[in-house]
């Protein structure tokens, strides 16, 4: 049977109250969004989708009259899809993606005609999002998945630069292949305020996406932390939990709610700073490179998110299921918007270095 081709939905007004549902809105990175969405469009109405009614109500209270708070399991498509009715966007921050082995969030958009971003940062999970782009182009809704900070900013920096649990999978002259996680460490130099840091091979969606997307040969990615007892508790995870256990996505959840408060106190003692470095070398020989570094985790995050929500509610984003780095008009029409949007209050910010 052929699919009938529906029109792309139109650009919300700026003078509409559009209705954007954030998921997992009472966690670290949803009420990020949440906020940062309050701020840069005082306009929307902002749904809080949780499972804490008490932590709901809190942030409805720090966001003001144009919010609520409404109690939805994500994993209940038929509730989804009743709690998307006359929303215009879903904002899915409810992780970890690593081990979602369905996309019932974006199933359900896609049924309930309403946009759609994820803040995925698994690779199997957002190249199965990715599977349901002729579904979602067919039935007009535009969706973005990796669209948070790192990937998702990181990627548009990467894209405007050149305009052409076991292995951590890299490329290298168009050859896939598999490398040791933690391993490959390098001292990277992130600029004024962070300096050099040592960063290690982890097995990140960027990689992919980048070498299938916009054709990169020879693509990485590592990933550091700083206090750096971070990765050694990421590798004592990695290496000594048991692998049944790591697929356990409720085990998954459990472990993060014990560790959460801890990492919250050292956050609190040394900072959340985050910084990004993308270098690139052109097929000329040319090399480039893109920082970007925010005092804050959590608000950068937000901001991050928020710009690529407001990219689709402002018709940015044509139909189908994208990563933020395919072609300018087709993920993100104005990228140099989104990019400012996503770089409010950062501390360092440069491209084509």
């Amino acid at each position: 049977m052929m699919a009938r081709a529906c029109m792309p939905p139109a650009p919300v007004s700026s003078f509409s109250r559009p209705r954007v549902l954030v998921l997992g809105g009472t966690g670290r990175v949803g009420a990020s969004t949440a906020t940062a969405l309050s701020e840069l469009r005082p306009d929307l109405n902002i749904v809080i989708g949780g499972r804490n009614r008490e932590k709901g109500a809190s942030l409805v209270s720090e966001l003001g009259g144009r919010s609520e708070f409404i109690q939805v399991d994500i994993h209940n498509a038929t509730r989804l899809e009743a709690v998307m009715e006359g929303v215009d966007l879903v904002v899915h921050a409810a992780g970890p993606f690593q081990r979602d082995d369905k996309c019932i969030v974006l199933q359900a958009a896609i049924s309930a005609k309403t946009g759609y971003i994820d803040v995925c940062d698994g690779v199997d999970y957002s190249w199965r999002a990715k599977s349901f782009h002729e579904q979602a182009k067919a039935s007009g809704v535009p969706a973005l998945t990796t669209a948070g900070i790192s990937p998702g900013v990181s990627n548009v920096m990467a894209a405007e630069l050149d305009v052409l649990q076991k292995d951590v999978i890299a490329y290298e002259k168009g050859r896939e292949i598999k490398l040791n996680p933690y391993s490959g460490a390098r001292n990277i130099d992130f600029g004024e305020g962070t300096g050099k840091k040592c960063v290690y091979l982890m097995n990140l969606p960027e990689v992919k996406s980048a070498h299938k997307i916009l054709g990169v040969p020879t693509v990485g990615a590592r990933f550091g932390t700083d206090p750096f007892f971070w990765i050694w508790g990421m590798e004592t995870f990695a290496n000594f939990l048991p692998a049944d256990l790591l697929r356990d996505k409720n085990v998954i959840l459990k472990l993060t709610e014990c560790v959460d408060p801890f990492i919250r106190v050292i956050d609190s003692i040394v900072g959340e700073r985050v910084a990004m470095r993308i270098d690139l070398e052109c097929s000329n020989g040319h090399k480039t490179t893109g920082l970007f570094t925010h005092n804050n985790l959590s608000v950068s995050v937000g901001y991050g998110t928020a710009a690529f929500a407001l990219a689709i509610l402002e018709g940015s984003t044509k139909p189908g299921v994208w990563f933020p780095e395919e072609p300018e008009g087709l993920a993100i029409e104005a990228r140099k918007l989104l990019l400012q949007r996503a770089s409010r209050g950062v501390v360092n910010f440069s491209m084509n270095m």
